[in-house]
């Protein structure tokens, strides 16, 4: 394929996810505010850009994945961003998970500015990334959107277009939502065996063949009865997304209670200083409630 695709920021998510479009036959030209990223990206098959606006003004396709709306805001809207860099008709996929309102305003800009943007954030964490199976939800134009498959087709096992601009992010939400609350009553499953004497593992694997089978308990629970939480997905982030949920709920007046405790027992966490962890740590705010934990 002869398709440019710059990829705007090369950390937990974005540098398999580059990875994965170069195997694809894509050429990938990465940037990100940190050289070793870069140069993992070359040593990949890759190229690397030394700004942002030799990123942008190479690509045929740019997809931006950075940590938040502000930063979302800072690539799109400076003096070397996209809004001022990218060609005419390039396609900007921004796979960042945002704010539903900020994704729309920025999509209104590019589109002023004969960019074709698709707000198309992903779920299934690092493993996914690696994996090239992430679930990606998307809003934007149909046109757009169709154009953009062999791009999120490299990246993804489950790409839908879900609606307009702004649409992708509000499903995100939803499944952040979901993750965060299913985390939790994992966690919660896991200390009450335990404090029963039951085996874990034995516990996990009849209960996933039920009911209450879900991918937390798939990918997720065995790391928890280790007690090892190494980020995939970092209790800061779900924070941050919690808070976008908890936002945009209140914006449609939609009572989401269960959604808000468990954004506190999140926050909680943190302020314990756990906010590197990854998401799966809520286990340990159980066990420290439980009387349970030596955290």
């Amino acid at each position: 394929m002869s398709t440019t695709v710059a990829v705007i920021g090369l950390g937990i998510m974005g540098a398999p996810m580059a990875a994965n479009l170069i195997k694809a036959g894509f050429e990938v030209i990465g940037y990100n505010r940190s050289r070793p990223k870069v140069e993992a990206l070359i040593k990949a098959g890759g190229r690397g850009a030394d700004t942002l606006a030799e990123a942008v003004a190479a690509a045929e396709v740019i997809i931006t994945m950075v940590p938040d709306s502000p930063d979302v805001e800072a690539v799109t809207e400076a003096d070397d961003g996209i809004l001022a860099g990218a060609r005419n008709g390039a396609l900007w996929i921004d796979c960042s998970t945002i704010r539903p309102d900020v994704a729309t305003r920025l999509a209104d800009a590019a589109r002023e500015r004969r960019l074709r943007p698709l707000d198309a954030p992903v779920s299934g964490g690092e493993a996914g990334a690696i994996e090239g199976t992430l679930s990606i939800m998307v809003g934007g134009e149909a046109a757009d959107f169709e154009a953009a498959r062999p791009v999120l087709d490299a990246v993804g096992g489950t790409v839908v277009h879900v609606g307009p601009s702004g649409a992708g992010q509000t499903v995100k939400a939803a499944n952040q939502l979901i993750v965060a609350g299913t985390i939790e009553l994992v966690a919660e499953a896991l200390v009450f065996v335990e404090a029963h004497g039951v085996d874990p593992e034995a516990a996990v694997s009849v209960l996933a063949g039920g009911l209450a089978g879900n991918r937390i308990l798939d990918r997720k629970a065995a790391s928890m009865i280790k007690r090892e939480f190494q980020p995939g997905f970092r209790i800061d982030l779900h924070h941050k997304d919690l808070g976008i949920v908890l936002a945009a709920a209140r914006e449609a007046g939609v009572a989401i209670p269960l959604g808000a405790h468990t954004a506190q027992l999140v926050q909680a966490l943190r302020q314990l200083g756990h906010g590197d962890l990854d998401h799966s740590a809520l286990l340990l705010l159980v066990e420290q409630l439980s009387g349970r934990g030596d955290r």
